[in-house]
């Protein structure tokens, strides 16, 4: 298979090698054979009695560590240093700075929350806090890939407790598999994990802004008729016989009514339509960006819009590629990341306010980690978990609000210090999911959904 034709499939799976359609049919994070559903996880299949505020998540992941020193939290009084290259410039919230290539989400300050004094205690290896950022969970090793025994991501488990009230895939990612380094692994805190691979993404690995994108996996190609379709639903259907359930008691499962749902969006017009980015007009295109970036935003609001759950996407297609500013970091930062992130992320708020989605919809705004106070010698910054900065908005979070505070130098926070399991926790409880509860791996051992960290009431409406 060529890189191209790779380019412009759809992955589920997990840690898996791109499959063709001819080979297997999947959709989603729905796979329709030798995939994880144990009877006991769709026993829980249920919401959590929280009355949820938000309905929808996007997490924008800052893949490789942005640095809060030149966006979210500057230090202009300190040395060049330190502060760095660019000026801080006011934001719709009195008092709050960013950096000067932040204007337009500078104007969206007084919606969101601002988190100053995150931190962790995992290394500073991208593996392990990439993982412990989107699950709460610190693995504790230095590195390597997605393991099927990692905690799931949040797409995942509200694709098992909260799935879609209508017929479109549950949970996203795109517009890559961020592997660790150009080589590696595929990254862990991604995907299903001990839940199972049936509730791993819908993987999407086209580039939105390319004028050929499209899904090939979401039409009836010409040797899949309906009539197959239906031939096909009904194989599946007999993988819950009685002699496919001795498999199904060890972890697999064959046709279920999430599955179904992933059959169904074959043929269903409006989870199709969220797919058709061409239909936007292209003066809302050109103001999210016209790079694979910018335009994956814009696909995750339509997806979003269809009924999807969450949408994940990951700013890098390797952990050194964009936000691992090791060297140039000024240079980086000012050709592209941050005209790039600053069109995108205002856009995407101003297009959810307008259209009245931004009350039920979380837009996260998540990294690995910040960067050193002191610049090297390479004119960079370098891997720093002791302190850095996230953006959270929509969905229940408190609008124009900072939460806690880093030291003069943005080294350590000096006041109200979080860890990502505090994040995690919050938005699941804004999204109706209980933190605390409990969830099972295949071998029915039950395990704390967010193992360290809780809600943190200051950062809810």
């Amino acid at each position: 298979m060529t890189d191209q034709r790779r380019r412009t499939e759809v992955v589920t799976g997990g840690c898996l090698p791109v499959v063709s359609r001819r080979h297997l049919l999947q959709i989603g994070g729905l796979g329709l054979a030798g995939l994880t559903l144990p009877k006991l996880l769709r026993a829980e299949s249920t919401p959590d009695g929280i009355a949820p505020r938000a309905d929808a998540c996007i997490i924008i992941f800052l893949n490789g560590g942005p640095s809060h020193l030149d966006m979210w939290d500057m230090k202009p009084d300190q040395p060049a240093g330190i502060r760095g290259e660019f000026q801080p410039i006011s934001t719709s919230l009195s008092g709050v700075q960013f950096g000067e290539l932040l204007p337009r989400s500078a104007q969206w300050m007084h919606e969101a929350t601002l988190v100053r004094s995150m931190h962790h205690g995992v290394n500073n290896a991208h593996a392990a806090a990439v993982y412990c950022a989107l699950t709460g969970h610190d693995r504790g090793e230095i590195g390597g890939g997605a393991k099927p025994d990692d905690y799931p991501t949040p797409g995942s488990v509200l694709a098992m407790l909260r799935p879609p009230e209508r017929p479109v895939v549950p949970h996203v990612t795109l517009p890559y598999i961020t592997k660790e380094g150009a080589k590696g692994p595929p990254q862990p805190g991604f995907f299903g994990g001990f839940i199972g691979r049936g509730y791993d993404p819908l993987f999407v690995l086209a580039d939105p802004n390319r004028p050929d994108f499209s899904i090939p996996e979401l039409t009836l190609v010409a040797d899949v008729t309906h009539r197959r379709l239906d031939a096909r639903r009904r194989l599946f259907q007999s993988l819950e016989s009685d002699g496919a359930r001795q498999v199904a008691d060890r972890g697999t499962s064959g046709m279920n009514a999430f599955q179904q749902k992933a059959l169904d969006l074959l043929s269903t017009p409006a989870a199709q339509a969220a797919f058709r980015i061409e239909d936007e007009p292209e003066k809302v295109r050109e103001a999210y960006g016209r790079n694979i970036y910018g335009q994956s935003v814009l696909l995750a609001r339509r997806l979003i819009e269809a009924g999807t759950r969450l949408v994940t996407l990951s700013w890098a297609p390797d952990a050194n590629a964009t936000w691992d500013t090791h060297g140039g970091n000024f240079k980086k930062l000012k050709g592209t990341l941050l005209p790039q992130f600053d069109a995108a992320y205002a856009s995407l708020l101003e297009d959810l306010k307008q259209r009245g989605m931004l009350g039920r919809t979380i837009v996260a705004v998540l990294g690995d980690f910040g960067r050193t106070p002191k610049v090297n010698t390479n004119a960079g910054r370098d891997h720093w978990n002791y302190c850095y900065s996230l953006m959270l908005a929509g969905g229940g979070f408190r609008r124009g609000y900072v939460h806690g505070a880093s030291d003069k130098t943005g080294a350590f926070p000096s006041r109200g210090a979080l860890v990502p399991g505090d994040i995690i926790s919050t938005m699941y409880h804004l999204l109706g999911v209980r933190h605390e509860r409990l969830i099972y791996d295949p071998l029915k051992r039950p395990h704390r959904l967010v193992p360290d960290g809780g809600v943190t009431a200051d950062l809810l409406a």
